[in-house]
């Protein structure tokens, strides 16, 4: 009975020691990271980065469409859990054979060395935060195995009274009675509980000052005040005035710009690249005349633009939000390809942002005349970190992973026989003109309504080809056409509006556009991969 009653208890200890020799490791590594100034390097990050690495298309845009947004935080939580299950199993495999728990710990730091070197943009210091924090963890288990064992007075003293061995657990083996544990022992075993307290209180302390000031170093690097000082030039072309009407007035209408904040990100960057403006250049080069290396200064110095321009994801579903609207200022990129002189036979733009990401654009997507830009501005401030601060790629007409690169450092004028990009590698299309869509915003699916007078409205895009018709329809009935809000151009979403005379009963609606070449988007549900979802949008309302 009394084997029941410690055994129990001490293996909850040994799991909770693992644990804690793994909270001090990734602390630690925390600390080694935030000394480097190099946040991608932390473990925990690097294996994340590496884990979306080796993600299939399939699950990554299953992750989009069900998270959103916060799929990096869900990814992030789901290692967490993974790494807690881990650390329990460390400190169960120690309690018997501490070497078992210290190859474990070492194994958590070589896959940790693993992910971070294999990052792009990865050098020999990126091992560096994952090596600190194994050794850190391997010698915070120690500590806390060896504080768990019984002290001498109460593993001799005992023992020898007794006139036998200590056993595994450091209980007497008594040759005329049954074994006693170091619980029964007296004052021994209260300085041994002491101990453990104390050796796991300080463990624990150590892997949160790790973390707190790992983070406190990593923040150093934050351009969030370098952003909030900048001043951007007024365009030499300054976007076309919005025209009356183009926000349809409906309750729960999507707006019209989409704010920074509300704007969609679907990117691969746990921890976002902080890029100085001070620190920036761009490099183009590869297949041209003349090579060309600018700051952001220069940039700044280029006759700007400032156009609204609609973005979309490749990833998002009929019907989904994976898209925005927003005023963006840059300069022109066309000009500057020019001017390094791309060669013949060049086909593809490949472009790499600072951590490493790299998409690939057709290269006549930027010289036929299009809006193209290296935008520095959106909706009248600078960019957004989380949106490419201090500046990113925009090409209107084409979905956001052939042409939309944040935090944008290089472009390579090269081919696409000879370079891929990560989205085209993982068998996405390379040529990826967004397919005309359109959405029902009002009323939500699975709303209730009053039977009459009801509000339909939607937005609809095909940008570059822009929005000429939208068509809705009720149940099977037909076919009817919505009014169009006004657009001040083609590479912008389009607000559409319809009056319904709802009778009760539940009802499908649903919607489809037709795009300035005369194409109307077909009623074939297609999946996002690997050139972008098709099929009409629909929601069923309930009328009362």
């Amino acid at each position: 009975m009394a084997d029941e009653r410690t055994t129990e208890p001490r293996r909850l200890a040994a799991a909770l020691s693992g644990l804690a020799a793994a909270a001090a490791a990734m602390g630690i590594a925390e600390l080694a990271a935030g000394a480097l100034g190099r946040a991608s390097s932390a473990p925990l990050l690097a294996v994340g980065a590496g884990f979306v690495d080796l993600t299939p298309g399939w699950l990554k845009d299953f992750a989009i469409r069900r998270f959103g947004s916060a799929d990096k935080a869900v990814l992030l939580t789901g290692l967490g859990a993974g790494i807690t299950v881990a650390a329990l199993a460390v400190g169960l495999l120690s309690r018997r054979r501490l070497a078992r728990g210290l190859l474990g710990l070492g194994a958590f730091g070589a896959v940790g060395v693993g992910a971070a070197l294999t990052r792009p943009v990865a050098g020999p210091a990126d091992a560096v935060p994952s090596i600190v924090g194994a050794l850190a963890g391997m010698a915070a288990l120690t500590l806390l195995v060896r504080a768990a064992r019984p002290s001498s007075r109460a593993e001799h003293g005992t023992a020898a009274q007794a006139g036998g061995e200590t056993n595994e657990d450091g209980a007497a083996d008594r040759p005329d009675g049954p074994r006693r544990r170091s619980k029964d022992t007296g004052p021994g075993t209260e300085v041994d509980r002491r101990r453990v307290l104390l050796t796991g209180a300080g463990v624990a302390g150590v892997a949160a000052a790790g973390g707190v000031f790992g983070r406190a170093l990593l923040r150093r690097g934050d351009v969030s005040s370098v952003r909030a000082g900048l001043r951007l030039p007024p365009p030499a072309s300054p976007a076309r005035p919005v025209p009356r009407g183009a926000q349809v007035r409906a309750a729960g209408m999507t707006p019209f710009h989409t704010s920074g904040r509300d704007f969609y990100r679907v990117d691969t960057a746990l921890a976002l690249p902080q890029v100085d403006p001070r620190d920036w250049t761009l490099r183009i080069h590869g297949m041209v005349a003349r090579p060309v290396e600018m700051s952001f200064d220069d940039l700044l110095r280029e006759a700007l633009i400032e156009r609204d321009i609609t973005l979309s994801c490749v990833s998002n579903q009929v019907g989904g939000d994976l898209a925005g609207n927003a005023r963006w200022l840059g300069a022109p990129l066309a000009p500057l390809l020019r001017r390094a002189g791309v060669r013949s036979g060049a086909d593809q733009i490949l472009s790499r942002s600072a951590d490493g990401m790299t998409l690939s654009t057709p290269a006549e997507a930027i010289l036929d005349g299009r809006d193209a830009m290296l935008a520095v501005g959106m909706n009248g401030e600078p960019l957004p970190i989380a949106h490419g601060f201090p500046v990113r790629m925009v090409v209107p007409g084409l979905y956001g992973y052939v042409s939309a690169t944040k935090w944008v450092v290089d472009l390579k004028v090269t081919r696409f026989a000879t370079d891929r990009a990560y989205w085209t590698e993982r068998g996405y299309a390379e040529h990826a003109p967004v397919k005309t869509f359109s959405r029902i915003d009002v009323p939500k699916p699975l709303a209730g309504v009053r039977a009459g007078r009801v509000t339909v409205a939607g937005t609809a895009w095909a940008q570059h080809r822009g929005v000429d018709a939208v068509e809705w329809q009720v149940d099977d009935g037909p076919w009817r056409e919505a009014r169009l809000a006004p657009v001040p151009g083609l590479d912008t979403w389009r607000q559409w509006v319809a009056e319904w005379d709802a009778g009760p009963g539940s009802h499908t609606l649903r919607c489809r556009a037709t795009d300035g070449t005369g194409r109307t988007q077909p009623g074939h549900r297609a999946p996002p991969f690997p050139d972008g979802a098709t099929g009409w949008h629909s929601v069923v309302v309930t009328v009362t």
